[in-house]
């Protein structure tokens, strides 16, 4: 058995995992001195501030499978007593990169919670030297972008300074690691790819495919407003990125300044959405940390604020006030004998991004949700309570007067609330959902604003297998309630299906328990239909 020692190794350690993951899964043992992470071997080094420190999270492990961001990690004394400046200066800076420096990077972008543009991307590089290209697309390992550098210099710079962190509080995380390209081709300047030295490049045409030889670039973010121009910032604006923003800056007093490119998309949105709306899209803890407030707001709204304008026609749902700025929604009366925490997400993820979900073991049938942010927040708190008593009205266009009671939910009705936490602590009884690609709001983030409702009798299956039948979709979903009737269709040469129960309930039930379950290969995804028949 290994001499018990201050330092701790760690293996396993995917690519998603980030320094403060590690930090946390240690923190109720004792203080960190010291961290080196060894991406090449996927692996780290945690040295604490003494041995017995190190000793009660090994002890504690021992019985307890330690887990991060949904992958098992082992952990070990080291054969190391304590890290010197020399181990983290080689292993954790030249240890850790498969491909010697040059001035093309690698970027990785983790946690993906708010759109990341190219214009994002060069603002946080820029500052470290001239980006002469920039493409972006999506991998196995998620969002991705190469930027090249003028100078091999000016890429050495930036991954020093912005390795492991976050371009949002809490979310869009850089991991960053040297390219083995030696030239980016850019064939187009749009939304995805852009030659900041060759601005007469042409756009892509509609349909096609940018930069197809780096990975697959569709299925990005609908990111501007129609005939919004981008928005461009005077050099030297940008100080460097910062690590956290933990308050909400103070740009009301400078709100209408006269930074130049703001006018076009500040009048877009407070045409469609009103002052009162669009600032209640700024939720606490969002927002990008260079540049001025007003670029920050930009940033933000841009995203999230046009798909909530696309998806409500320029206003907001009956109920909705769109000013809530609290992220978390405390859930009680659950069936602590049926609940957990996938459950919860395939429930609450049809009102927004899910980020952590936690159980409260001293009450078994409470939980806490972490929402993207506050709007969605808000749908989910709206729609979970607002159960209508004529049960197959519209929600967003009905004239009368809702009775408010919570969704029914294995036998149980659910009281929904916001929570007095502002966010949930990453731990090991937490369940962390920031990274998952169930998420449903980060493509089509419109259309799944549109489908917010509370719950139904009918749901809408999709990404069915071609061949299926509706025998077989009755046969996966009828343990959970009577079907009443079925309709199996095809739309954009995709099988989807509406299926229709005897009351909400087991509707609800189907959905928590069915929703990325497989079928023949296919992983499904069920949502609320607001059809009142077949």
């Amino acid at each position: 058995m290994t001499e018990p020692s201050k330092v701790i190794h760690v293996r396993n350690v995917g690519p998603e995992i980030s320094e403060n993951d590690l930090l946390q899964l240690v923190h109720p043992f004792g203080v960190v001195s010291k961290l080196v992470m060894l991406r090449a071997k996927n692996q780290a080094l945690l040295q604490m501030q003494d041995v017995a420190s190190a000793v009660s999270a090994l002890q504690y492990y021992a019985n307890v499978q330690p887990s991060v961001r949904g992958r098992n990690v082992y952990v070990q004394f080291s054969s190391h007593q304590e890290l010197t400046t020399a181990d983290q200066n080689s292993q954790g800076r030249k240890g850790d990169q498969d491909a010697q420096p040059n001035r093309i990077l690698l970027v990785t972008i983790h946690h993906l919670l708010y759109p990341i543009t190219v214009e994002v991307l060069h603002q946080v590089f820029s500052p470290h030297g001239f980006v002469e290209k920039i493409v972006t697309f999506q991998k196995s390992a998620g969002f991705q972008a190469l930027i090249q550098y003028q100078s091999r210099q000016s890429a050495v710079s930036a991954i020093n300074s912005l390795q492991g962190r976050n371009i949002y509080d809490g979310c869009c995380q850089l991991d960053i690691q040297f390219s083995n390209l030696t030239e980016l081709q850019v064939n187009y300047n749009n939304e995805r790819s852009r030659d900041f030295t060759n601005p007469s490049l042409p756009s892509e045409q509609k349909g096609g495919s940018s930069q197809s030889g780096y990975g697959d670039g569709g299925g990005m973010y609908p990111l501007q407003p129609p005939g919004a121009r981008p928005v461009t910032f005077p050099q030297g604006e940008m100080p460097l990125l910062g690590m956290h923003w933990n308050r909400r800056p103070s740009w009301e007093s400078n709100f209408f300044g006269s930074s130049r490119g703001l006018v076009g998309i500040f009048g877009f949105l407070f045409g469609l959405l009103g002052v009162r709306n669009m600032v209640s899209l700024l939720p606490l803890g969002s927002f990008i940390v260079f540049g001025t407030a007003q670029e920050q707001i930009v940033n933000y709204l841009m995203g999230n604020a046009s798909a909530i304008a696309a998806a409500f026609g320029g206003g907001l749902p009956p109920g909705i006030s769109g000013t809530n700025d609290r992220c978390t929604v405390l859930v009680s009366n659950l069936n602590p004998d049926e609940i957990d925490e996938d459950k919860l997400f395939n429930l609450f993820s049809l009102y927004g991004n899910i980020v952590r979900i936690k159980l409260l073991r001293s009450k078994p049938d409470h939980a806490l949700v972490q929402m993207g942010d506050g709007f969605q927040a808000e749908l989910a708190v709206h729609f979970l309570k607002l159960f209508l008593h004529m049960f197959n009205t519209h929600l967003f266009s009905s004239p009368e007067q809702p009775h408010i009671l919570g969704a029914m939910l294995f036998g149980k009705r659910l009281e929904v609330n916001f929570s007095k936490y502002p966010n949930i602590t990453p731990a090991p009884d937490t369940h962390d959902y920031s990274n998952s690609n169930l998420n449903r709001f980060n493509r089509n983030a419109a259309k799944n604003y549109r489908y917010c409702c509370s719950p139904t009798k009918m749901i809408h299956v999709s990404t069915l297998p071609q061949d299926i039948t509706e025998e077989d979709i009755v046969t996966h979903l009828e343990k959970h309630g009577v079907i009443v009737n079925t309709k199996l269709f095809e739309a954009n040469g995709k099988k989807q299906a509406l299926v229709l129960f005897e009351n909400e309930e087991q509707a609800t039930e189907a959905l928590v328990c069915k929703h990325a379950s497989p079928i023949d290969g296919s992983t499904i995804r069920i949502s609320f239909s607001q059809l009142q028949a077949i």
